[in-house]
């Protein structure tokens, strides 16, 4: 079951945290994966952590904000599954402050990467897939952008709510290919860096626990898989029960 033998799968950001974990995973199902990262040493060395086990990787360093470098990236590789992991505010810092406070410039970055990165990558793989006849569009998306969260990130929120609201319409375009389109709102994960308003919000949750890469990629072990052919124009969940719609 969840086997992906013979598949290419793309998985943006995978040089750390979730998408680390998203690209072993995928790679310890049989896929070849392509671990993309903006920075060239964090892709490496998690590619040769998936060969190292016995799985099939190899590095692909670009930047997803930048359409030309995303194509020339992808080139004539046939993409069969792409994970759209890369997010936060992309090679900058995030700027955490009430949205009244903030000026146009600090919404660059959480917008070209969070939206725009999501856009340049799935079009760069989307025609390819329709023409086989096969593909899986993943992103991972957060339940900042489809409940809201007041922890002055409007911008992060925005971004994310787009690209899920992006592949919804792409994937009801494209319903009847064989391609399968689909969001994974996160929670709250163990990666996230700031204790103090990571602990606040981890009481909360149902579960008492924060998320790991492990569950992520569990999630998009399925939806990459064939088992998952029905299951199209989704935003999931995946938060230990405090994302309930």
């Amino acid at each position: 079951m969840f086997n992906l033998d013979g598949k290419t799968a793309l998985v943006t950001g995978a040089g750390q945290n979730v998408g680390a974990g998203v690209a072993h995973t995928l790679a310890s199902q049989g896929a070849h994966v392509l671990v993309n990262d903006i920075v060239a040493d964090r892709a490496g060395e998690v590619a040769d952590a998936i060969v190292g086990a016995g799985h099939s990787a190899e590095a692909l360093p670009f930047d997803v904000t930048d359409g030309e470098a995303v194509r020339e990236a992808i080139d004539d590789r046939p993409i069969d599954i792409l994970v759209n992991n890369a997010g936060n505010a992309g090679a900058e810092t995030m700027q955490v402050k009430p949205f009244a406070e903030t000026v146009p410039d600090e919404w660059i970055g959480p917008l070209a990467v969070n939206l725009g990165g999501v856009l340049n990558c799935t079009h760069a793989v989307l025609p390819g897939m329709i023409e086989r006849g096969w593909g899986r569009v993943i992103a991972v998306v957060s339940g900042a952008g489809t409940v809201g969260v007041n922890i002055g990130v409007a911008a992060y929120s925005a971004g994310k709510g787009g690209a899920a609201g992006l592949l919804r319409s792409v994937a009801l375009e494209v319903a009847q290919t064989g391609v399968t389109v689909n969001s994974i709102a996160l929670g709250l994960m163990s990666n996230t860096g700031d204790t103090g308003v990571t602990d606040q919000l981890a009481r909360a949750i149902p579960t008492r626990r924060l998320g790991t890469p492990e569950d992520v990629a569990a999630l998009c072990a399925y939806l990459a898989s064939e088992e998952a052919s029905w299951m199209t124009a989704q935003t999931i969940p995946l938060a230990g029960g405090s994302i309930t719609s």
